[in-house]
Order: C-alpha cells, then sequence, then structure tokens
C-alpha cells in the first residue's frame, strides 16, 4: 500500500509545481499587456456600454437585443461585475483574461491527460505561451474567447466523465456537461462545435458510437444549432453583413477562403513570424488555378490521413478533425463582419489549436520510444521550445500595450490595412493631430473608397482645422451613405452650423434624435442651435433632454441657463450656471453670463453685484484681460456695486478692444452704457 501511495503523492506533488511554474512563466510572458490600455471594440464593449452601468443592463444584457455585438449575455455578464468593481480601470479587465486563459491551459491538460495522450503536459504549456493566443488574451474584447474555452474545456472534462464506464452517477456528469455548454455558447457563439468535440472524444477512444450515443449528443447539437441560427440573424441583421459588401462571395470562392485559411492558421501554429492584428485580406479568383493549391492540398492530406490510420493510429484523423471543426464557424462559409478587412485573425484559431498542438506534442514526447537514452534530450529540447515561445509572447504582448502602437504595429506589418489608417487617425484626432488624422483618413479613403467612416472622420477632423466647406462635403458624404447613422447626421449638423446654416443644421439635428432619442450630441446640437434662430422653448426641451442624459456637461448647463435666461426664467437660470461652475469652474462662458445675470436683471431680487465682480473679475483673469465681453460685464457688475468709475474705466477698455476686432456693434452698446455709468446709473436688461 505504502508503495502505491506514495507515487500518487509524487506524482501530485510535481503536477503541482508544473502548474504553478506554468502560471509564473505565463504571466510574465505577458508582463508588456498587464497595464495594456482599452483598445479597438472595448469602448462599445466596455467604455461606452450603458448595459455595464444602467439599472436594469442585466435584464437587458439577457433579454433584450440591446447589445452592441452579438449575443454575449455572459460576457457582458462579466463586465458589468468588472465594472462594479473596478470601473474603467482596464488593468483589472486585463487580469481576468490572463488568468482565464492560464486556466485554460491547465484545462488544455487536465483534458489530454484524461484522454491518455502522450505530452499532456507539453500541449497545455504550448497552448500557454504561443504567441498566437496573445490576441485572444491582451485583446479585453476577447473576453468571450477565452471564457468561451473555460466552460467548453470544462465541459468536455464532464463529457469524458459521463462516458468512462467507472464513473458512477454518470447522469450528474451529463447533465454538468449541458450546463456548462449552455455558458460557453453564452460567451460566444463559436461553442457551438462541441458536438463534433464529444464525437471525436467517442472515436479517439474506440467508443462504439451507437443510437443511445447519439442520443445523447443530440441537445448539443440542438443547442447549438439554436445558439447558430441566432447568431447567423444577428450577424446578418444587427451587425449588417446581409449589405451587398458582405454577400458577394460565391459558394466557390467560399470554399477557396476556407481552404487556404486552414493552412494559414496551421501555418502561424507551426512558425509564428508576422503577426498581426488584421492580416491582408486575400483576393480569391476562382479563374485563377493557383487559388486551388489550398484545396488541393488539404485533399491529399485527407487522404494520407486515412491511408496512414493502419499505421499512426486514430489521433491524428482526431487532431485534423477538431482544428477544422472548431474553425467552421469562422472559415468564410458564415459571413461575419470582420470578413470585410480580413478574412483571418488570430484569435479565430484559440481553441482550434489544440488539436495540432496535442499532436505535436504527442509525437515530440513519443520519440523517447525510439531510444532509451533520449528523455533528458527530448525534455530540454521542449523547455528550449516553451523559452522560445515565451519570448515572442512577450514580443507580441508589446503590440497591445496601447492602442497607438497596435496601430502602428499593425500598419507596420500590413502596410496595406486600410482600417488601421482610419483606427491610427481616429487615435491622432484624440490627440489632437489634426494633420496626421487627416493624412490618414486621407488614406483611407483612397484604399476603400466607400467606406463611409473615414468621410465622418475626416469631416470631423477638418472641421477641427477650420475648414467648413470641405468638412460639410465629406460630412455630407458620409450622412448620404449612411443616413441612419446618427453619428454622420450629427457631424453634418456641426459643420452646417459653423457655416451659419443653421436651418439645415437643425434638420440633421433632428434626424439624428429621431434614429436615437437619448443621444446627447445630437440633443445638446439641436438645443444649441433653436437657440441660435430664437426658438426658445425648443431651445429648453432639448436642452433640459441633454442635460438628463449628461448632467455632468458643463457647457449643456450653460445652454439652457442661457435659453431660460432669454425666456425671463432668470431664477432657474442661475441655478444652472451655478451648476456648470460647480463642474467646470474654469468655463467663462458660465461665468461671465451669470456674472451679467447678477449686475444687470430686471428683477432686483436675483441681482448681486459683489458676487458679479468676483465672477467676472474670474473670467477676465483667465480670458487674460483680452475679452470684450468680459470686460463689459466687469463694467456692468461695478456699476451695479455703486463704483461707477471702475464701471466706466473697464467699459472704455471693451469699446477699445471690440473696436480693434471690428465689432462695431458691441462698441456702440459700450457708447451707450458708459453714459449711463457716467450720470451714476447701472445698466438694466430689460424685463422679459
Amino acid at each position: 500500500m505504502h508503495q502505491i501511495v506514495e507515487p500518487f503523492f509524487s506524482f501530485r506533488r510535481r503536477a503541482f509545481i508544473f502548474a504553478l511554474v506554468l502560471t509564473a512563466v505565463t504571466i510574465f510572458a505577458y508582463r508588456p499587456a498587464w497595464s495594456g490600455g482599452f483598445l479597438w471594440d472595448d469602448d462599445v464593449y466596455i467604455t461606452n456600454n450603458e448595459l455595464l452601468t444602467a439599472p436594469d443592463g442585466l435584464r437587458r444584457i439577457w433579454f433584450s437585443l440591446d447589445s452592441p455585438s452579438q449575443y454575449f449575455p455572459l460576457v457582458y455578464t462579466t463586465f458589468r461585475v468588472e465594472h462594479t468593481i473596478w470601473g474603467l480601470d482596464p488593468t483589472g479587465y486585463h487580469w481576468v483574461n490572463l488568468l482565464l486563459h492560464i486556466t485554460n491551459a491547465l484545462l488544455v491538460w487536465l483534458v489530454l491527460a484524461r484522454l491518455k495522450i502522450p505530452g499532456a503536459w507539453l500541449a497545455g504549456a504550448i497552448f500557454a505561451l504561443h504567441p498566437v493566443q496573445v490576441e485572444s488574451v491582451a485583446w479585453i474584447t476577447e473576453r468571450k474567447n477565452v471564457l468561451m474555452g473555460f466552460f467548453f474545456l470544462l465541459s468536455l472534462l464532464a463529457w469524458i466523465a459521463f462516458v468512462d464506464e467507472r464513473t458512477k452517477r454518470i447522469w450528474l456528469f451529463y447533465g454538468l456537461a449541458l450546463i456548462l455548454y449552455l455558458l460557453a455558447l453564452s460567451s460566444k457563439t463559436t461553442a457551438c462545435t462541441l458536438p463534433a468535440a464529444l464525437f471525436l472524444i467517442l472515436w479517439l477512444q474506440n467508443k462504439p458510437i451507437s443510437r443511445k450515443r447519439i442520443f445523447h449528443i443530440v441537445p448539443f447539437f440542438v443547442l447549438g444549432i439554436a445558439m447558430g441560427v441566432l447568431a447567423m440573424w444577428w450577424e446578418r441583421y444587427h451587425q449588417g453583413t446581409s449589405r451587398a459588401v458582405f454577400t458577394f462571395l460565391s459558394p466557390m470562392e467560399r470554399v477557396l477562403v476556407a481552404s487556404r485559411a486552414i493552412w494559414f492558421y496551421l501555418s502561424k501554429l507551426t512558425w509564428p513570424s508576422n503577426l498581426t492584428f488584421i492580416y491582408p485580406r486575400w483576393d480569391i479568383a476562382p479563374t485563377h488555378l493557383l487559388n486551388y493549391a489550398w484545396l488541393a492540398a488539404g485533399v491529399i492530406v485527407c487522404v494520407a490521413i486515412y491511408l496512414l490510420r493502419p499505421y499512426v493510429g486514430r489521433s491524428v484523423e482526431v487532431a485534423a478533425g477538431f482544428f477544422v471543426a472548431t474553425l467552421s464557424p469562422v472559415l468564410g462559409f458564415v459571413m461575419l463582419y470582420t470578413f470585410r478587412y480580413t478574412f483571418v485573425a488570430d484569435h479565430y484559431q484559440y481553441l482550434a489549436c489544440i488539436g495540432p498542438i496535442a499532436l505535436a506534442s504527442a509525437g515530440l514526447v513519443r520519440l523517447r520510444d525510439f531510444s532509451k537514452n533520449s528523455g533528458a534530450l527530448i525534455f530540454g529540447a521542449a523547455l528550449c521550445l516553451l523559452a522560445l515561445l515565451a519570448g515572442l509572447t512577450w514580443r507580441q504582448a508589446a503590440m497591445y500595450s496601447n492602442v497607438e502602437t497596435l496601430w502602428r504595429t499593425t500598419l507596420s506589418r500590413n502596410p496595406g490595412c486600410w482600417m488601421a489608417h482610419n483606427n491610427l487617425g481616429m487615435v491622432l484626432f484624440e490627440k489632437g493631430q489634426l494633420d496626421d488624422a487627416i493624412a490618414h483618413y486621407r488614406t483611407t479613403l483612397q484604399m476603400e473608397p466607400n467606406f463611409w467612416d473615414a468621410d465622418y472622420n475626416l469631416g470631423t477632423a477638418l472641421l477641427g482645422k477650420g475648414q467648413v466647406d470641405e468638412a460639410i462635403f465629406y460630412c455630407d458624404k458620409a450622412a448620404r451613405m449612411q443616413p441612419n447613422d446618427p453619428d454622420a447626421q450629427v457631424a453634418l449638423a456641426n459643420a452646417l452650423v459653423q457655416k451659419r446654416q443653421i436651418d439645415d443644421a437643425i434638420s440633421h439635428y433632428e434626424k439624428a434624435v429621431a434614429i436615437r432619442p437619448d443621444y446627447f450630441l445630437a440633443r445638446y446640437g439641436l438645443g444649441h442651435a433653436l437657440l441660435e434662430k430664437g426658438k426658445l422653448d425648443a431651445a429648453i426641451e432639448h436642452s433640459r433632454a441633454a442635460v438628463l442624459i449628461q448632467p455632468n456637461n458643463a457647457d449643456c448647463q450653460t445652454i439652457l441657463a442661457i435659453a431660460l435666461d432669454e425666456k425671463g426664467q432668470s431664477a432657474e437660470a442661475i441655478k444652472h450656471y451655478e451648476k456648470a461652475l460647480e463642474i467646470s469652474p474654469q468655463s467663462v462662458s458660465a461665468l461671465n453670463n451669470l456674472a451679467w445675470l447678477l449686475a444687470t436683471a430686471s428683477n432686483g431680487s436675483l441681482r448681486n453685484g459683489v458676487r458679479a465682480i468676483q465672477l467676472a473679475r474670474q473670467a477676465d483673469e483667465i480670458s487674460g484681460g483680452s475679452n470684450a465681453l468680459v470686460l463689459r460685464t466687469l463694467a456692468a457688475a461695478y456699476a451695479e456695486a455703486g463704483q461707477f468709475g471702475k464701471a466706466s474705466e473697464s467699459a472704455r477698455t471693451s469699446m477699445q478692444l471690440a473696436r480693434s476686432q471690428g465689432d462695431e456693434s458691441l462698441a456702440g452698446e459700450l457708447q451707450q452704457q458708459i453714459a449711463l455709468y457716467e450720470l451714476g446709473l447701472p445698466y438694466r436688461e430689460t424685463a422679459k
């Protein structure tokens, strides 16, 4: 008994040490991505996803069509929990992805060990450290991949226990496998390939695939088909792949894409060089015979696997079957949104790579059977391989340290990527580097003339540069290409406001509000434009709506206050000016407007000369004494406080500034106000 127990505990000790070392090495390999920022699509999933903060968000995540991407309710649920814990600090999200990936690697080891596949430990380690996995781990949005993988592998473990004749209470494991499968499907729909893996496990273990076994797999198959149909519908009608740009591939072209993609993924596993975020999109033409080479090679390999089965057993065909079956949803037979710019992505083979990795690991470990003294050499070679993979993962993870590095690295490895040019332009625009952003947007449109996002982005950047006419051209183009996109409508409206075409601007703001009633920029812009037209009731209505959406926006509070003041509701206007200053104490417009109201209000109960002077002086200091309107307000505040000498002096300085700036209208008003101050009279606004 002692001889049996001691080796068992020795094995468990070695397993624990291996798991601990693998965890530490994997964490170290991903060091460059630990504190990486939010990347592409992370705004949709996390930073701008109201489902994570709305009181009814959890219900909508599971039981509505409000998800910004596909139906990934479990993923959004984890993000909602994390948002509650660490808000918008990306570090926490990165660590959850990393820990899930490490757990998945250990589960790969455990699954393969339960299947008695040699080299299970090596396969788990390669899975953990292979650089092709970096995209799934370092990109927060790919939580769906690592979370799906976690439940997928647990479901396989439960199935292995269920079909094991030695297992007691087998139906407990069957029910557990089904529940875990549902959780995997709720994380990512590509888990629908699990029924194929269940068949392959039976085949690998030489278990008969009887009617009873088929009956056991049918519920998995039905659930997978149901979720797959939902995903196809969602991609087609919610993500927009029903548009012609996504449906142009003929059946033969889809077969050619799929056959080439399989070899592409296998090549990146075998030789992981030049890994990038977006790969070049292939030109697949059925008329070019060379495009059939990948398909022909696949057929040859399938024949070879079949002929070699008597010599190599079922392991090769099972590994190949798992690889192809798990990749099948993303090979091109079903159109995905990403196919607009690439047919392949590293994260698509997150789980599929287990097949080739397990086969290669088993083959390497089996080499020791040919020589009694080769064990140490093979172990050393395995360690060298893992060290090399860890180094490559470290280098690849650095690509995901921040969004600018991501797009610059993508362009260095794929210079023809128009999507990367557009997205790098957006990063540079946010940094205020408008000229560089405009250059990248123009390059995008040269490569992809019908990409409306680039038109919209270019128009917005040009407006920031003051090139209003050209901005209107591109914003109008974007709005015509995507008439139901509220961003495009607002961008065009903003440009039209700068051109003083207020009526046209109002029309486009109204379109945006009709499309998305809770869109802050549309409500705010519409309220501002209506105020310009003197339509005070409508301006107040939309400004109030905007304030409800973003109560901490100082500019919106100020616009609402101006509209209320002009409507004669000055007491309420003061409250909104005060709120604006609470949010943004350095807001010159809020300081100046509130000071003017307190100095000149027709209602004596609202006037406060001392407070008006304080506010106007602060506004004057911030504006550097060069704002004629602020100096006019300061003069009115002095007059309200009875300091008419200072009032006249400030008003004269303001009048000189107005004339030097060509504002004769303001200069004329100031001349009349100076006359009042010289008579010892304050200025009063006419009662509204």
